[in-house]
């Protein structure tokens, strides 16, 4: 029985890939630390609805040293935005991206994610950081449909159809 129990531990401790670019390739994670990084991510999401975004960006960056994965790199990316640090908001979500290419199209439909408009506000801030100002475009007005009452959704609306004419 013993042995059963031994191949059933090492079976949940298997060391799973993380394919963070910062940590240069392959770095071993377990089940356990990958369960830690979600939890930090849930409780750092606390902390920044809260308004405490320091705590929060401590907790993100937690999260990511143990397991970095698309959402916390999305979340602390979106923290930094709040500061007003947007260099370092857009460089978090292209780690994202790098991650895991196809993740804000994901969350878009993610029943889980909210506010319903922030993948579609990434998406569109990574577009036109990249001068690619119709798919921002599109994006924003994504985000405007699920937040109508932003008003500097409709002006960066506004913004970018006036750069494309």
């Amino acid at each position: 029985m013993a042995e059963k129990e031994t191949k059933k531990d090492k079976e949940q401790n298997k060391l799973q890939p993380k394919s963070d670019p910062s940590f240069g390739g392959n770095v071993p994670a377990t089940w356990k630390e990958q369960e830690r990084a979600m939890e930090l991510i849930k409780e750092a999401m606390d902390h920044q609805l809260a308004g405490e975004l320091d705590k929060a960006i401590r907790l993100y960056k937690e999260s990511i040293a143990l397991y970095p994965t698309a959402d916390a790199h999305t979340y602390l990316g979106w923290t930094y935005s709040f500061q007003g640090r947007i260099d370092e908001a857009i460089a978090q979500c292209e780690i994202a991206i790098r991650l895991d290419p196809e993740w804000l199209e994901k969350a878009k439909q993610a029943r889980r994610y909210e506010p319903r408009h922030f993948p579609y506000l990434n998406l569109g801030r990574v577009y036109a950081a990249k001068g690619m100002l119709q798919k921002a475009l599109e994006e924003f007005r994504g985000a405007v449909k699920l937040n109508p009452d932003d008003p500097d959704l409709s002006r960066i609306i506004e913004e970018l159809e006036n750069k494309l004419q």
